[in-house]
């Protein structure tokens, strides 16, 4: 297995990390990196220790053991409000108790940037409707998020992640009840946020074909130790996959893009 290098500058950094819950451990001295610009994919079956690594980048979880460092600094010695104007997180679910309306949920992004009195200023507006533009929001922004679906939900809540203006995303499973349009123009979005901005993107998948296709860099989880990290040809292997998954997988190339493809492999009895 490839293990990150201290020789690079890193975004954020994580280092032999234990972690998990009162009685359960999770993640068994798992390290990761993820440099300005980059997208790193966290994949693996569901109970590898996906969401709870990303809990702990996130500082909601504190490891037993290992670091976190964002930028080089130690993630405990950085205050909460310049963590909250560096790190953006997007959760697999998003509560909301009271009726708020898209763009008010999307200008609580503005909250670590705001000054003494807490008011919005012009310039916030300006970001959150941009936020709103980049995700197809603006025709939905009058509207109370409770009223909105699934997919239109998480496209709200990822918004709302965009105008906090994070150098680091984190996002957990950010393509969950998207149809396949907004799959493909939410990850062109944050690819072009790390063109563009530098950001650093950190995203738990279950869809191998899109960590294949949008990320740098791939950590494959399983029973919440680190099974392989690097490219995705690297990492997205038949063997890695046939071993993580306990099933047959065919992986190979589309003939029209050149892109890495994963699909089940036929079972021996399925049916034509």
């Amino acid at each position: 297995m490839t293990t990150p290098s201290r020789d690079t500058a890193a975004a954020m950094r994580a280092s032999a990390i234990h972690a998990g819950y009162p009685g359960v451990p999770v993640l068994h001295g798992v390290s990761i990196e993820v440099a300005a610009g980059e997208m790193l994919a966290i994949v693996g079956p569901n109970g590898a220790g996906k969401s709870t690594l990303l809990k702990v980048l996130g500082g909601s979880i504190k490891p037993s053991a290992g670091s976190v460092e964002l930028f080089g600094r130690p993630l405990d010695s950085i205050d909460r409000r310049e963590f909250a104007r560096t790190v953006a997180s997007v959760g697999q679910e998003n509560a909301v108790t009271f009726r708020f309306t898209v763009l008010e949920i999307v200008l609580m992004g503005r909250a670590p940037h705001l000054g003494a009195f807490g008011f919005e200023s012009p310039r916030d507006l300006e970001i959150a409707s941009a936020a709103l533009d980049r995700f197809d929001l603006l025709g939905l922004a009058a509207r109370h998020v409770q009223e909105l679906s699934g997919g239109e939900r998480k496209r709200v809540f990822l918004a709302r992640a965009l105008a906090q203006e994070p150098k680091i995303a984190l996002l957990d499973e950010p393509t969950a009840f998207l149809d396949l349009k907004h799959v493909a123009e939410i990850f062109a979005r944050f690819r072009q946020l790390c063109a563009e901005r530098g950001m650093a993107v950190v995203a738990t998948l279950h869809d191998l074909n899109a960590a294949a296709l949008y990320a740098d860099r791939v950590l494959l989880l399983a029973d919440g130790a680190a099974v392989a990290y690097g490219t995705p040809a690297e990492v997205l292997t038949a063997e890695n996959l046939r071993r993580v998954y306990q099933t047959e997988v065919y992986v190979g190339r589309n003939p029209s893009t050149g892109a890495l493809i994963i699909l089940p492999a036929a079972l021996p009895n399925a049916r034509a």
